[in-house]
């Protein structure tokens, strides 16, 4: 199988369906958003071993979704799904990695160590994904806006315990 095909040579692009739309579309807006997020899930695995398997599950969840959102109309082949059951997962493992964390009493900076500041940027990119689902006001993408956002905490929780696991201090916001 070859890797170029050249048909989006002229901006366009084919979503799951056959329909051809521009490259500025913006379900492709949405979901090149999701890839980018889920490149940098993967990076933030790449560099602790300790969630690694967690955040791989989440990189399949991201698949989904990008699948979705890819979809124009009826396809003959069933699509994979995101589930209440999905949220509930990143749920349960915020509150997990929360009994290990101090409680939070002030902002703290992006940083600290490399994994942590990677979490971070996977939390704002995770973020932005969530506004351009938003932005595409579908409310069968409900389910997707909710576990992008429970994604996006789950993301900030992971920040702090990857420097809880480093023996690393959170550098906290001094206002001016």
């Amino acid at each position: 199988m070859k890797i170029y095909t050249k048909t989006g040579d002229k901006g366009e692009t084919s979503l799951l369906g056959g329909t051809r739309v521009s490259k500025a579309n913006q379900k492709l807006e949405a979901y090149g958003t999701v890839d980018e997020l889920n490149s940098h899930v993967g990076m933030v695995a790449s560099l602790n071993d300790n969630h690694k398997t967690f955040l791989q599950n989440i990189q399949h969840r991201l698949f989904n979704i990008g699948s979705l959102l890819a979809t124009e109309k009826e396809v003959s082949f069933e699509l994979p799904s995101i589930k209440i059951e999905d949220i509930e997962v990143l749920e349960q493992e915020i509150d997990k990695l929360n009994e290990n964390l101090p409680t939070l009493k002030n902002f703290i900076l992006p940083g600290g160590s490399s994994s942590s500041a990677q979490a971070h940027i996977a939390r704002c990119v995770c973020r932005r994904a969530e506004r351009r689902v938003v932005a595409l006001q579908n409310e069968n993408y409900t389910i997707l806006v909710q576990y992008l956002n429970r994604l996006s905490d789950y993301l900030f929780v992971l920040s702090r315990d990857l420097l809880r696991i480093e023996e690393k201090e959170e550098v906290i916001w001094e206002k001016d």
